[in-house]
């Protein structure tokens, strides 16, 4: 009977809900016997509370009626610790999530008890209620708009003098916990979503609005880290570069949605400190050509960072700030002497002029002379050590001056592979952006108007063919580079071979037939080594790689490459692991495809012509017929004719001496070396029982021993994959000691005869190989 009578109550009724209240008003204190029988009458509130909110407005209206939320501040205050506040936070976050009735929201967020519970003083020493708390602002944050905004802050005199639920979201911002900050910045871009005038003038006003500038300083931390990680080159320190990197790009989405707002206060003050905090110095180390530095970041790292910052802040005007930047010091020195008396004005005095997000016409003049003064202003005013470095240059012929202190000439020009490469990848970044001003493009050279006059007579259009020789000289460097900078020197200069309004001259044409050659002189070594059984394929399987990476776009293509080339180390030479020799030969592929996809642009011909596609794609010849019996179809298991195989003892560890025979086949594409032991059943048939392929064999004759021939085995088994386009990892590779094969025979003319036999096929392989990929290294320069 009891049973049935408990089965009859509705937990979501009214009724229910009347007692749970009466329940939770006698509570008086809460301690260690009590606490889950408060949080069990907290939940149920809650529950019914959401349930009311859909299906039954009188449950609400008794919410109101006996002021259930003053409960919970009262609970709060009482319950003493946080194995109370975590969940009693939850349970108000669900809640509040939850609500979809307007009049409900108001009420909630009316009458302070909202604000009474985010400024109760929590203990965050310890535990785990930072994040409850967190996510109960955020949830909060959700439910504001223009019409509840006003709830939440605290009015004297017409202006705001206090608001809660920002002010302690921003002391949780620059937590350890990145879900935590991500909480903090939804947070804070849903007020600035919804935020009123005087909420935007109280945002914008010191010292609240420091954290905008707190932002950037702490970025330009992370950019001094990174320094300090490219120095120390290990693979744990790249994880932690990768990571870092993702932090710095992160923050310039964050700036993003702020710069997106439509508030012209809080878009002008971010931009402000972008500009002046970020951009400037960084542009200042460009123009010093610094390599490192103790007080800032390091050049590479500037190139670094301002490229990703364009790449992030596309549809915006900063693009302008940092291609006048780059052109600072090749402006006329009458210029320089018309910006002179604003270097004595201090940064605070700058701002005033600063960059607008949403006001271009304060930023980017259509003049262009407008232009570069409001830039070199900007720059003189930043920094006294301009007016150090002008007054040192300033009598000097321009030309001198450009070799002195070229800014980014002086990058582009320096010896430092990594320091030049990432210099082009901002210029094209600059160059390439829609927003980018017409007359500033001109002047730097890559405008997309055809004008000759125009392009002939700007800044980097009258270096453009020593530009295109430096990265020549690039391909051409004896050593050869690591094959990373190979493919970004290759993207680079096809870019500058589109934007070339003209021929290369005689020596830069000759200087690409030369590195030309030598890509074709490196394939051709290959084919005396380990991997030449695979060239045709990794050949098709790097055309499109390489066609995808020289194709890629400014701003699609990751600057990260930046970083990872001034921290890496170059692969020590003279290697026996076969994965080197592997990864020696596919770099010596790609760099004879990169040549092959960069002679169009200089000789002439179809840029989308594929020379490859001839190129059989299978493993053997479309002609002739393939028998059951022929031995190049053998596989493990395999029953074959022993034939000509030459009889012989082998060593397997564990399995003790066996006799076996030796079959060396080489037909077209494939070579193996067949051990076969004789059938027990047929004398003139046996069994396959181990198989390695000829190509890396390289058979030797053991001096001491001549009965004993040595055999090499390659130590992993290649997968290509046509979606690869990174370096081959040689650490995923299953190798170790390097693999062989020791062959005893019964006397030195078996031995020798063996040895020759295999050295025959494959050499019937390696030419079969060297046919299929002749007509390719054929130097047609027409």
């Amino acid at each position: 009977m009891w049973r049935s009578l408990w089965r009859s109550i509705d937990r979501f009724s009214l009724h229910y809900f009347r007692y749970i209240i009466k329940e939770l008003r006698e509570i008086k204190v809460v301690d260690n016997e009590n606490r889950e029988g408060v949080l069990d009458l907290l939940q149920s509130v809650v529950e019914i509370v959401i349930y009311g909110d859909r299906h039954d407005p009188s449950i609400f209206e008794c919410f109101m009626e006996f002021q259930v939320l003053a409960e919970f501040v009262r609970i709060l205050k009482i319950g003493g610790d946080a194995r109370i506040e975590a969940p009693f936070l939850q349970y108000l976050s669900i809640m509040i999530q939850n609500m979809e009735n307007e009049h409900a929201v108001y009420y909630c967020l009316s009458n302070g008890y909202i604000n009474s519970i985010i400024t109760h003083q929590y203990n965050f020493d310890g535990g785990d209620l930072i994040p409850y708390y967190v996510s109960f602002l955020r949830a909060v944050s959700g439910k504001i708009d223009r019409d509840t905004i006003c709830l939440l802050v605290k009015v004297h005199q017409d202006a705001v003098v206090s608001f809660p639920l920002y002010d302690e979201a921003l002391k949780f911002a620059h937590h350890g916990e990145k879900m935590i900050q991500i909480a903090v910045r939804a947070l804070t871009l849903n007020i600035y979503n919804v935020a009123d005038e005087m909420v935007y003038q109280f945002l914008t006003t010191p010292p609240v609005s420091e954290y905008y500038s707190g932002l950037i300083l702490n970025l330009k931390r992370k950019c001094s880290h990174v320094d300090s990680l490219i120095r120390e080159n290990s693979q744990e320190r790249k994880r932690e570069l990768i990571l870092e990197t993702d932090r710095i790009v992160d923050d310039f989405y964050y700036l993003k949605d702020i710069l997106c707002i439509p508030e012209h206060c809080l878009s002008k003050l971010v931009a402000e400190n972008i500009v002046n905090l970020l951009i400037l110095p960084m542009l200042l180390t460009l123009l010093h050509a610094r390599q490192s530095s103790d007080t800032g970041p390091s050049a590479v790292t500037c190139l670094y960072i301002l490229s990703r910052l364009l790449q992030v802040f596309d549809g915006t005007n900063l693009v302008n700030v940092v291609g006048g930047g780059l052109l600072f010091s090749f402006m006329p020195l009458s210029m320089t002497d018309a910006a002179k008396p604003v270097a004595s004005v201090r940064l605070n005095q700058v701002n005033a002029s600063a960059v607008h997000y949403h006001e271009a016409e304060d930023m980017v003049n259509l003049q262009c002379q407008g232009l570069q003064n409001f830039t070199r202003n900007c720059l003189l005013a930043h920094s006294s050590e301009c007016i150090e470095l002008h007054s040192r240059f300033g009598c000097l012929p321009r030309e001198d001056i450009q070799n002195e202190w070229g800014g980014l000439l002086h990058c582009i020009f320096s010896s430092n592979h990594s320091l030049m490469l990432a210099s082009l990848m901002l210029l094209f970044v600059v160059v390439e952006s829609k927003d980018i001003d017409h007359h500033l493009a001109a002047m730097m050279g890559f405008s997309q108007v055809k004008n000759a006059s125009e392009v002939n007579g700007s800044i980097f259009a009258r270096h453009i063919q020593k530009i295109v020789n430096k990265l020549l000289e690039v391909l051409t460097s004896e050593p050869p580079v690591s094959i990373e900078i190979l493919l970004h020197t290759a993207w680079l200069l096809r870019k500058l071979l589109v934007f070339l309004d003209q021929k290369l001259d005689n020596y830069n044409y000759n200087l690409f037939k030369t590195s030309y050659e030598l890509s074709c002189g490196r394939l051709r070594e290959e084919f005396n080594q380990r991997w030449f059984d695979y060239i045709p394929d990794t050949l098709r399987n790097e055309w499109a790689n390489c066609k995808r990476a020289l194709e890629e776009s400014s701003h699609s293509k990751d600057p990260f490459f930046i970083l990872e080339l001034a921290s890496s180390q170059i692969t020590p030479s003279g290697s026996a692991d076969s994965a080197f020799d592997w990864q020696q030969m596919v770099d010596g592929v790609k760099v004879f495809i990169l040549h092959l996809q960069l002679k169009p642009f200089i000789f002439g011909g179809d840029p989308f012509d594929n020379p490859l596609a001839n190129l059989r794609n299978s493993s053997f010849a479309e002609s002739g017929k393939r028998y059951a019996s022929d031995l190049s179809l053998a596989s493990f298991g395999s029953e074959v004719a022993l034939g000509s195989g030459i009889p012989c003892k082998i060593s397997f560890s564990g399995a003790g001496t066996r006799d076996i025979y030796v079959i060396p086949i080489a037909r077209e594409l494939s070579g193996k070396l067949l051990l076969v032991e004789q059938h027990p059943l047929h004398s003139r048939r046996g069994v396959v029982i181990a198989i390695a392929p000829l190509a890396g064999l390289n058979p030797m004759i053991d001096e001491n021993h001549p009965t004993w021939l040595l055999l090499k085995l390659r130590d992993f088994e290649p997968r290509l994959q046509s979606s690869e386009t990174r370096r081959f990892d040689s650490s995923t590779s299953i190798h170790g000691a390097q693999g062989r094969w020791i062959l005893g025979f019964s006397n030195a003319e078996m031995c020798m005869a063996a040895y020759s036999v295999i050295l025959e096929e494959t050499r019937k392989q390696r030419a079969f190989v060297e046919s299929l990929v002749a007509p390719l290294l054929e130097n047609n320069f027409t």
